[in-house]
């Protein structure tokens, strides 16, 4: 007979997600957030937007940002995702916010499929995850709001997810993009997946296929299209002919890894136009981060024990660095090259608790809150093999999380 898991696998698939556990693991089991937890981080990430939308704020960040990045931009991405370590020690803190954040449709797939097979649906004290009806809606009206404040109205163009073409072929979340298609074109919306590679600027349309283009989900991660490839992207936007989120301006001011440093430190908050109050929120549950710098990078050496080092513009775990992994010497050699890098305070994760977890499996948890104009509508989690890295190889893996009702 086949087991709960084995059902749960079967059922992910058949709605759209890769193979699992092969293509995309997924961990069986589930992560509960206290409300009182879920609460305070949701007011966390409306003092963030605050914060981060605040002209002071991004006048001082965007200065030492490429030109591109520079100018304001009216776009709000709405798959932006905030990543929290739950640390029985610490409390809970940010490690970070992905502008650019893979794997919404996939979560919802999971909490939605794990709470119906699983028996949870029957648990009073949790709040149920949106149906997938109800998620494609919320995603629906999401995206039509974007664009009509941005054109006034939905635009008669095609509607782009666009992505490495690398990533289109083999990525990990490339069956996502194809839902979202799906789900435009199930609103009768023109809508195609494309790679940049795949555009053309004929000085008043950005083309993908001979076809207009207005609105771009853009999962690119060349952050500031520096590629030649996005030289027909960059003209586009530049002219305001299209829509884009994320975009460099979004990136520059709300998930480069440096801003971490402006809210977890006080140091510049006249500048940046934080107050007391949010000053109190964000030094609580920020860890300390440091920009790496030639003044600095000697006592970072020598307190390495306490730190992570991540790369500025890195995404899924690429370029993260352990404290066994530097010395003062490696250091030195990351400014040398222009890499830059940042080093952030340790937040240990917990470790999952669930009912008939394997006595010899050991995976400590994350979790991603998902957010639109300040207000959650999805959580998720994963779960780490290794208590420092995030390594989700089985039995590590994408969970299916809920809130406390």
């Amino acid at each position: 007979m086949p087991t709960l898991a084995d059902r749960i696998f079967a059922a992910l698939v058949e709605a759209g997600m890769p193979e699992i556990p092969r293509q995309f693991s997924v961990v069986p089991y589930p992560q509960i957030i206290p409300r009182t937890t879920l609460t305070e981080i949701e007011a966390f990430i409306r003092i963030f937007d605050r914060v981060t939308t605040n002209p002071a704020w991004q006048k001082t960040v965007t200065t030492a940002a490429p030109a591109i990045a520079q100018p304001l931009r009216s776009e709000v991405c709405f798959f932006s995702a905030w990543d929290f370590h739950l640390s029985p020690e610490q409390g809970w803190q940010l490690i970070e916010c992905n502008d650019n954040g893979s794997g919404f449709f996939f979560a919802e797939l999971i909490n939605r499929l794990f709470f119906e097979l699983s028996g949870l649906g029957e648990n009073t004290a949790l709040e149920p995850p949106p149906t997938v009806a109800a998620f494609t809606e919320l995603v629906t009206t999401m995206v039509e709001k974007e664009a009509k404040a941005f054109f006034g109205s939905l635009p008669q163009g095609l509607f782009l997810i666009l992505e490495g073409a690398e990533s289109l072929q083999r990525g990990k979340f490339r069956q996502e993009f194809f839902l979202l298609c799906d789900l435009f074109r199930q609103n009768q919306w023109n809508a195609e997946v494309a790679s940049p590679e795949d555009l053309l600027w004929d000085g008043e349309h950005l083309l993908c296929g001979g076809q207009a283009v207005s609105f771009i989900v853009n999962r690119s991660t060349d952050f500031f299209w520096q590629a030649e490839i996005f030289s027909p992207l960059r003209a586009a936007y530049q002219a305001g002919r299209v829509y884009v989120a994320p975009n460099p301006f979004t990136y520059a001011t709300r998930s480069d890894k440096r801003l971490l440093e402006f809210l977890s430190l006080p140091h510049w908050d006249a500048e940046l136009g934080i107050d007391p109050k949010e000053r109190a929120v964000l030094s609580a549950h920020v860890p300390a981060t440091y920009v790496l710098r030639p003044d600095n990078v000697e006592e970072i050496a020598r307190r390495k024990a306490e730190f992570f080092f991540k790369p500025l513009h890195g995404f899924a775990g690429r370029g993260v660095l352990t404290s066994s992994e530097v010395g003062l010497s490696r250091l030195r050699r990351l400014l040398k090259k222009g890499e830059g890098y940042v080093a952030q305070k340790k937040v240990p994760k917990p470790l999952l608790s669930a009912q008939g977890l394997p006595d010899d499996v050991s995976l400590w948890t994350d979790l991603r809150v998902w957010a639109y104009r300040g207000e959650r509508f999805l959580i998720s989690g994963r779960a780490s093999c290794q208590p420092d890295l995030l390594d989700l190889a089985p039995p590590g893996g994408w969970l299916p999380t809920y809130a406390q009702a």
